[in-house]
């Protein structure tokens, strides 16, 4: 008798015909190493933060410091894109549902969006630094904030506009139903927002990645404060002139970049496909082997069970109860509504203090200071509209072609984000010296670091838009035959001009936000500066000269928001009014 096998019978078991219990441990056993590997790390991070205050670390260059740095980086944009999450999600829905607040907190919100991340930087570091005045956990709060302050905008405007382009059948629909408040943000405007949320926050992601030197590394009062991260090893780097340094930070970023859009962003982009507003079923769409994996997985779904649908049970049944008391007769004023408007009275004489004490330091400016201003404010304007045509001349075509090929989409964004994130300042010695070569100096670099920057806000809007467009529309122009000038005039336009508009908006603030990291740049113990507000803002941090820095914030704030007025808040109620997607 033979004792050998006859191996042409054996083949692989399917995942299906794998007993329960095998196949449950399969697939939860990712999930458990996961879950194992963000304990770990949050731990570490712990342990870090509460470490005695060390603003003044010595960043090591060596490449075997760049997991260390990519995790301290890494955990900076997570925390600051979660408070940046919640804080679009509050603030937009205040502002789309009271008229009285919106007509505050919108031209609010434009002034914020054009601060430069420098210009936060005095009072943010000086606020958390005495919150924790011996521990590291001060100062990494103060670069979350400054990061916060280069993602969040864009999250906002573009929560705020979904929420009011909902269609008025959606809206009807919800009145019929009488839904409470709660059941009509869960089910209603969140879900509408999603697509555009989600593409917005890969893009503060990328902006946080791009920043993220300027919020690492910087100069106050003539202290050099340092914290460990991928963005201060690319400035040091930078500021060594060290080319294989520079080469091996970006290498790093590009390959968390890679890690995250395939662990995150590729399933959440997959599951906000569901939340399209179509009533044919899409013939491609994204998938994400990812997101299977969570979708298959009992762990999380009992963990759902467990905590989730209770919580989400629980905060419906408040907010019906809090609706049918609301329509009780109202009675007199209540302990908490004094508290209420206590607070605001409180806010309203602090803020009255404050402008006070700025009209005080304004005074101190000289002629030629304002002059300085003055001439700077204008050349940056110049360049922040060269750069607005310059990137849509290719990124509207290129973004509704992206949009409407799902495939095309999830092999493109990947790429646009990581050059989205890649900090332009550390692009600046090939660009310095291309520009060398070609003729030209940091004039025109500013413009090209700028649309590095800038230009991504309208591609990821738009490709969001696209995504959007219902397929039985795309349907009906394929049966009607339409030309291609036909289909972008009557529907391909049309149905990205919110989104649009919205890409406008946070790009134009993006592009003032960028002239600090584009008229000032520091290589090889060089400094290379051209006229602008950026310059003067960035020269203003380094000396401490508050005056200056303080006067050329709110030129810059009063320029943005008085064009964001006259021109896109118009185009803001034309999307809402005209091109809103409605039956």
């Amino acid at each position: 008798m033979s004792n050998v096998q006859d191996n042409s019978t054996t083949r692989l078991v399917p995942w299906s015909a794998l007993p329960t219990s095998a196949s449950s441990l399969v697939r939860d056993l990712p999930v458990m190493l996961a879950a194992l590997a963000m304990f770990y790390g949050l731990l570490a991070l712990a342990r870090y933060w509460a470490a005695p205050v060390n603003a003044q670390a010595a960043i090591e260059l060596h490449p075997s410091a760049l997991p260390k740095y990519a995790l301290y980086s890494l955990a900076r944009i997570g925390v600051a894109y979660l408070i940046s999450l919640v804080f679009a999600l509050v603030y937009a829905y205040i502002a789309a549902h009271n008229a009285r607040a919106e007509r505050v907190l919108i031209p609010l919100l434009d002034t914020l969006q054009s601060i430069p991340v420098l210009s936060f930087l005095p009072g943010v570091m000086v606020a958390m630094v005495a919150l924790f005045p011996s521990r590291q956990l001060g100062v990494e709060l103060g670069s979350i904030v400054l990061i916060f302050t280069g993602q969040v905008w864009n999250m906002a405007f573009s929560v705020y506009s979904s929420m009011k382009n909902i269609p008025r059948e959606m809206q009807e629909a919800a009145t019929v139903y009488r839904l409470s408040r709660w059941q009509k943000f869960m089910q209603m405007e969140l879900p509408y927002s999603t697509i555009g949320l989600v593409w917005n926050s890969m893009m503060s992601v990328a902006g946080a990645w791009f920043f993220l030197m300027a919020c690492e590394m910087f100069t106050l009062q003539n202290h050099d404060l340092r914290l460990p991260g991928l963005g201060s090893y690319l400035q040091s780097a930078s500021n060594a002139g060290d080319m294989r340094a520079i080469l091996a930070g970006l290498a790093v970023m590009i390959a968390v970049i890679v890690l995250m859009d395939q662990l995150i962003w590729r399933p959440v982009i997959a599951w906000s496909e569901k939340f399209k507003f179509e009533q044919v079923e899409a013939l491609q769409a994204p998938r994400s082997p990812i997101l299977d994996l969570l979708r298959r997985s009992r762990l999380l779904s009992g963990a759902s069970r467990v905590t989730t649908e209770p919580a989400r049970e629980a905060l419906m049944l408040y907010f019906a109860r809090k609706r049918e008391k609301s329509r009780a007769p109202a009675g007199p004023a209540n302990l908490s509504t004094w508290i209420g408007r206590t607070i605001i009275l409180a806010a309203v004489f602090g803020l009255v203090i404050e402008v006070g004490r700025m009209g005080v330091m304004l005074a101190k400016l000289s002629p030629t200071d304002l002059s300085g201003i003055l001439t700077g404010a204008g050349a940056t304007f110049l360049r922040v509209e060269a750069t607005l045509i310059l990137a849509s001349l290719w990124t509207i075509p290129v973004g509704v072609y992206v949009g409407l090929r799902p495939k095309l989409a999830a092999f493109a964004q990947p790429l646009a984000q990581i050059a989205a994130s890649v900090p332009a300042t550390a692009l600046f010695p090939i660009v310095l010296l291309f520009l060398i070569r070609v003729g030209g100096g940091l004039g025109i670099g500013s413009i090209v670091l700028m649309l590095l920057g800038t230009q991504w806000y309208i591609l990821f809007n738009v490709i969001a838009g696209a995504i959007s467009i219902p397929t039985d529309l795309k349907e009906v122009c394929a049966i009607f035959r339409l030309s291609p000038i036909e289909r972008w005039r009557r529907l391909f336009l049309p149905a990205v001009f919110p989104y649009l508009v919205t890409g406008f908006v946070t790009a134009s603030g993006g592009a003032w936000n960028a002239s600090i990291v584009a008229e000032y740049v520091r290589f090889q113990g060089q400094t290379f500066t051209t006229t602008g507000l950026g310059a003067i803002i960035s020269r203003a941090t380094d000396s401490g000269n508050f005056a200056v820095l303080l006067g050329a914030t709110v030129v810059m704030a009063a320029m943005v928001v008085t064009f964001n007025r006259l021109v896109w808040r118009r185009l803001y109620v034309l999307a809402s009014t005209r091109y809103k997607l409605e039956t």
